[in-house]
């Protein structure tokens, strides 16, 4: 049993939440008996470049503190290596954590829950997807999710949430059906028009909404959400429903599986457990049990 691990920290993450939150789960950590060293970066290259040193040097796990940005990070780090990840759910989403079934919110739970993993040598076994060289866990998103985190990411007043909230309101105003080009493992190339297509492996995003609600971390499928071309009115009809699921019912809506999807859509940018990761085309492919989760 290896004695030392890590916690990667985002100090910033949930207006403070995450700097708070590293206190209870090293303390947890240690009373269990383990040694704990802290990554903390001066940006994301910099706390990225910490975590890989440290799953290069043999660290026991890496417990990442804070969002669904600091899991993602740690994603990068530990995904392929065989090295286990532990979460401390302290951001605004949580929507790895909320997924997995681990506490949110709660850092010496979340602590405790890493500890008796790594004693009992168990974890769950995890499907990532990959982009390019970058691994998501929960939904890549394009289309009009995207559009409103592109126009949120321009404005500098209003902050936090209502920045979001204004976002959508403005690309609601100007909503209109994007034109897909969409290949399905290897079936052709088709064209579709969608106001938004998700990519999930697992089943939520935005602090939530449940997406791609029949998602599963651990069946080597995609589930892809395509929400087709609609008017404002449905949309906001079908909006509330995301957050139970039960959106998936509506027939403007479809779900498929693959296990590689390809995309491309002119000027919508994807984003992948919330963070850009570029400009479509762009091409997911699922990694079976590519992370161990420490649950």
């Amino acid at each position: 049993m290896p004695s030392e691990i890590t916690l990667f920290v985002n100090p910033g993450a949930g207006r403070g939440r995450g700097a708070r939150a590293a206190g209870p789960a090293a303390g947890a950590l240690r009373e269990a008996g383990y040694q704990v060293r802290t990554v903390v970066g001066t940006d994301a290259a910099d706390a990225l470049a910490g975590a890989r040193r440290a799953v290069d040097a043999g660290t026991g796990a890496l417990i990442a503190v804070g969002g669904d940005g600091q899991v993602s990070l740690a994603l990068q780090a530990v995904a392929g290596t065989g090295t286990p990840l532990g979460v401390v759910a302290a951001g605004t989403g949580n929507d790895f954590a909320r997924v997995a079934g681990l506490p949110l919110r709660e850092p010496a739970a979340a602590g405790r829950t890493a500890a008796l993993a790594l004693r009992e040598g168990r974890g769950r076994e995890l499907d990532l997807g990959r982009i390019g060289d970058r691994w998501f866990g929960t939904v890549l998103a394009s289309g009009f999710d995207s559009r409103v985190n592109d126009r949120a990411n321009r404005v500098k007043w209003p902050t936090g949430r209502l920045r979001y909230d204004l976002s959508l309101l403005a690309e609601l105003g100007a909503l209109r059906p994007i034109r897909y080009r969409v290949r399905l493992d290897d079936a052709p190339e088709r064209e579709i028009e969608a106001t938004l297509i998700a990519v999930g492996n697992g089943s939520s995003y935005g602090g939530g909404m449940r997406i791609c609600a029949g998602a599963a971390m651990d069946d080597g499928l995609f589930d892809v959400c395509v929400v087709g071309p609609c008017s404002r009115t449905t949309l906001l009809r079908v909006f509330p429903r995301v957050y139970r699921g039960t959106h998936l019912g509506h027939p403007v809506v479809t779900v498929h599986r693959a296990a590689r999807v390809r995309l491309a859509a002119d000027g919508i940018t994807g984003y992948a457990d919330g963070e850009s990761v570029g400009p479509l085309p762009l091409v997911a492919q699922t990694v079976p049990r590519a992370v161990r989760l420490l649950v």
